[in-house]
């Protein structure tokens, strides 16, 4: 009823200003009502689209647990966020399949060995120092060293190029008459 009534109001309102001439367009008006109807179901979307939240373990501890493990595990969409900070889909699945082992009373190495094998070295956000990644571990103070150790041979080469004999007497004379003549034209 209430519907109604409001759709009655939009086309009086509109009947009045088709009469005084603002709109002489029947499709106009027609317009401007789907318009309303389309703003007015937009105020509502964003309530179908939310998520739920899900619901915390009733058992402190899982939780406890379950924070302490996602902080060490990266998030596999978003790629540079613990598994805690991600609000992704894969996240929360994960989130859950981690709960549900910790349920079963798996350890901590049982359940993060579990999603290495699953989804690879990847997922650790603190990857483990092994022979395969020795070159992401200590790469960067290697490339820290040879720049520095670049750099120091550089310097000391330049160094050595620059000479600290005394000038000559002609190099000596020629350098007076510059200045002499440079500072004759400043008092000018």
């Amino acid at each position: 009823m209430r519907g109604k009534m409001w759709a009655d109001s939009i086309r009086v309102d509109f009947s009045e200003a088709s009469s005084r001439g603002l709109l002489r367009s029947k499709h106009l008006v027609n317009g401007v009502r789907l318009l309303l109807v389309l703003l007015a179901l937009s105020c509502f979307v964003p309530r179908l689209i939310a998520k739920e939240a899900e619901p915390l373990s009733t058992d402190p501890e899982v939780e406890k647990r379950l924070n302490r493990l996602s902080q060490e595990l990266r998030c596999l969409v978003c790629q540079n966020e613990t598994l805690a900070d991600s609000r992704a889909d894969l996240a929360e699945d994960l989130r859950r399949e981690i709960r549900a082992q910790i349920r079963a009373g798996k350890s901590d190495k049982e359940i993060i060995d579990f999603l290495t094998q699953r989804y690879g070295e990847f997922v650790l956000y603190r990857p483990v120092v092994g022979p395969r990644t020795y070159l992401l571990w200590f790469g960067p103070f290697v490339l820290l060293l040879a720049g520095l150790t670049i750099l120091f041979r550089y310097v000391k080469t330049r160094r050595e190029l620059i000479s600290d004999a005394p000038l000559t007497q002609d190099e000596q004379r020629a350098v007076e008459e510059l200045l002499g003549s440079k500072s004759g034209k400043e008092t000018t």
